[in-house]
């Protein structure tokens, strides 16, 4: 059985322990050569928008996988082509149960059954957020009951379907 590893905070905030996101940058460059901004994107593609890499992060990930001898890069366009090396290579399969762990835990929190219909409702609530941010502070003590009572409702409904699906 294995600990839980990730999502731990914030779209920002990594949700991979330390050292596990040189598995995930070596798997992406196993498969094609990539520059940086494109792991970024695959890593936000594959997360489905819930984590976005900074630069910062990815970068000197790669710089210490070139370090390492586990990855090469070259010149193109003017934007630095990272490929994994044979010793790149022999290190994942060395490492494949943890390598296969991470990306296990990768599927498993950012590719549930229903990442459609939690997307589109992540992004309902958002605008519902937006939208009483900006107007509801303009409504009248009324309406601002009113609109209080409604979310207040569906918070707990909500609460107690999620109590009935982990019970």
């Amino acid at each position: 059985m294995f600990k839980e590893r990730f999502f731990r905070g914030s779209r920002r905030e990594s949700p991979f322990q330390k050292g596990d996101l040189k598995y995930v940058i070596l798997d992406l460059i196993k498969d094609k050569p990539r520059y940086g901004y494109e792991i970024i994107r695959a890593l936000e593609e594959r997360s489905h928008g819930f984590y976005t890499p900074s630069p910062g992060v990815v970068y000197p990930t790669l710089q210490m996988l070139e370090e390492m001898g586990y990855a090469s890069s070259t010149e193109r366009d003017g934007k630095k082509v990272f490929t994994i090396t044979e010793e790149g290579l022999k290190f994942l399969a060395e490492r494949k149960d943890l390598a296969d762990e991470v990306k296990s835990q990768m599927r498993h929190h950012w590719n549930p059954e229903n990442i459609g219909m939690f997307v589109q409702t992540m992004r309902e609530f958002g605008d519902l957020a937006r939208l009483v941010g900006h107007r509801g502070r303009h409504a009248d003590p009324d309406k601002m009951r009113r609109i209080h009572e409604v979310v207040s409702r569906a918070y707990q409904e909500i609460k107690g379907i999620l109590e009935e699906e982990a019970g």
